[in-house]
């Protein structure tokens, strides 16, 4: 076991999906942003241009100001959401960006797909499961690829914690923790005229917003997919009153093995993923922001180890694996299929805090 221990932690970033040598990348994916709000503009722009295997040609927003500035900032010609949809500038690009509010993917992902173009969705889907179901039928009926915007699953530290837990370092798994919260009007800038803040364009907040973060690192460390969820959710400042403030689910996985989660938009900064075996715990706190340095650790029989090692820009990641897949033709792991259990789950969730019983999920169900 010490041996496998060692072996998942040399090299700790390595990259074990390339194949490709990215210095010998002469095309890089040419990719459309489309949405430009703080996420695009701070981290996506970046991580595309940091990667060998992307790069952005074309912007688009329903903000003319916002795609005049980035488009000159960038080097990168700006469209409107009107001159996109109708392809106008399908020629400069090869694949979508689509960052946009929850309930305004479908529509952007559905044009890109009608003009032939790879699609990389932002999580979650869609603001509700029928509208994701739409959008993972349009890119399917296109027959093009879609990826979502899974950035934990191409995050070292996740892909680490995956391997210790197939090596079998932690035992056989009992259960897990999880949490994630901020001060969402203080760390985004105290605005409350925000979409995260509509259920019509989020389709909830605390849950949509943070929650899919611990549900679907949890499904992507475990290889499995909950059978079964329950939750509530609470609210109290003004500002969220049409929307859930605070979250708190429960994942029952095959075997036995139930995820306990906490999500909140109005708490203290929290983030953290514990993996709890009958041999050890295996631990990333900080876990889930790209705003902060990740950490690792593992413990076992009363000794903590925290394993030092190089921090990555995760959004580069995330587009590097993203382009690096389609130059390769090879699968995307987080595809449109893979995100629907992620709506079934948080659909469950939201049906049984109204309702106080537990839902069974269903893949055929509405």
């Amino acid at each position: 076991m010490e041996t496998a221990f060692a072996d998942y932690l040399d090299e700790f970033t390595r990259r074990d999906w390339e194949t490709l040598d990215p210095e010998a990348v002469a095309d890089p994916v040419r990719v459309a942003v489309v949405g430009l709000g703080w996420f695009a503009r701070e981290w996506a722009l970046p991580g595309i241009a940091r990667s060998a295997y992307t790069e952005a040609t074309v912007v688009t927003d329903v903000d003319p100001d916002a795609v005049e500035t980035v488009a000159a900032e960038r080097d990168v010609t700006g469209v409107t959401p009107e001159e996109f949809r109708s392809g106008a500038a399908a020629d400069a690009y090869d694949a979508a960006y689509v960052a946009t509010p929850n309930a305004a993917h479908l529509d952007y992902v559905r044009a890109a797909a009608a003009q032939g173009k790879a699609v990389l969705c932002e999580k979650p889907l869609e603001a509700t499961l029928d509208r994701a179901r739409r959008l993972v039928a349009a890119c399917r009926d296109a027959d093009v690829r879609l990826m979502v915007g899974y950035r934990m699953q191409t995050d070292p530290a996740v892909r680490r914690l995956r391997d210790l837990l197939r090596a079998g370092v932690a035992g056989d798994v009992v259960h897990v923790h999880a949490t994630m919260s901020q001060t969402m009007l203080g760390e985004l800038g105290g605005d409350t005229d925000q979409w995260r803040l509509d259920p019509e364009l989020s389709g909830g907040c605390a849950l949509m917003d943070l929650g899919v973060y611990p549900l679907n690192t949890t499904r992507f460390v475990l290889d499995e997919d909950p059978v079964r969820v329950s939750g509530r959710t609470r609210t109290r400042h003004e500002a969220f009153a049409d929307v859930d403030e605070h979250a708190s689910f429960r994942l029952a996985f095959p075997d036995g093995v139930d995820a306990l989660c906490t999500v909140s938009q109005n708490a203290q900064h929290a983030s953290r993923l514990e993996v709890t075996g009958t041999e050890a715990r295996l631990i990333s706190d900080p876990a889930f922001y790209e705003r902060e340095d990740r950490g690792f650790a593992v413990v076992r029989d009363g000794t903590r180890v925290d394993v030092d090692f190089d921090q990555v820009h995760q959004i580069e990641e995330e587009f590097a694996y993203f382009g690096h897949q389609l130059l390769a033709d090879e699968p995307f792991h987080p595809d449109g299929e893979h995100a629907l259990a992620d709506m079934r789950a948080l659909d469950g969730i939201y049906r049984s805090a109204e309702t106080g019983r537990s839902v069974t999920l269903d893949e055929d169900a509405a």
